[in-house]
């Protein structure tokens, strides 16, 4: 997270995101870099029948959206607001400045796009094996490696089944059997709905 006072003396402003609003579709050029200040945002590509594909939940503190502040090139991916969200902007040109006086902050984000492509090669690897409990606990693994969707003592995870499936490409009744049978094992915890996991779980790539 860049220090939200730094972004407003270099001219950043606050905007609010109803929940559903779209912030920024895929195709679209880039003109801001994006961090957010409240509430949730998901990250992702959406097909031609609607259905998602989640690359990522964003929560408060994190940028999203960064790819084309790089490369000029359009977004790769949408971002949608779950719940009503505050989002500061700082334009693009603006925020190419911040960096080359700022090496710290740019070495950050350096580090941050290589541990994202890191993350997407594990994915991948995981879908190779078509298995989907090697897939559903892939994303939990990393997700609690980043102390990213998990609340309180007891790792309370905070997506729904459904987002499970969207950041998975499972269907959300594959994600619902296998996180069941997660539990049976042991590896979860499955209580009045809510899904518990407080260690990493073992991945083995057969």
């Amino acid at each position: 997270m860049i220090d939200i006072d730094l972004l407003l003396s270099w001219g950043a402003a606050f905007k609010k995101i109803s929940a559903g609003d779209t912030i920024f579709r895929e195709g679209q050029s880039c003109f801001f870099y994006h961090q957010l200040v409240s509430g949730t945002v998901r990250w992702g590509n959406i097909d031609e029948e609607g259905k998602e594909c989640i690359h990522a939940m964003v929560e408060p503190g994190e940028s999203f959206g960064e790819f084309p502040l790089f490369d000029d090139a359009p977004f790769a991916a949408s971002a949608i607001a779950n719940e009503d969200c505050v989002v500061i902007r700082l334009h693009k040109s603006t925020f190419i400045e911040l960096l080359q006086d700022n090496s710290d902050i740019h070495f950050a984000f350096s580090k941050l796009l290589s541990k994202r492509l890191r993350f997407k090669f594990s994915i991948i690897k995981s879908f190779a094996s078509h298995c989907p409990e090697k897939r559903i606990a892939t994303i939990l693994n990393h997700l609690k490696s980043e102390n990213k969707n998990f609340c309180g003592n007891y790792f309370q995870l905070n997506l729904t089944r459904q987002q499970i499936a969207d950041m998975t490409g499972l269907r959300v009744e594959t994600v619902i059997r296998t996180m069941r049978h997660m539990h049976t094992k042991g590896e979860l915890v499955i209580k009045k709905g809510k899904v518990y996991c407080r260690n990493m779980i073992e991945v083995t790539m057969a």
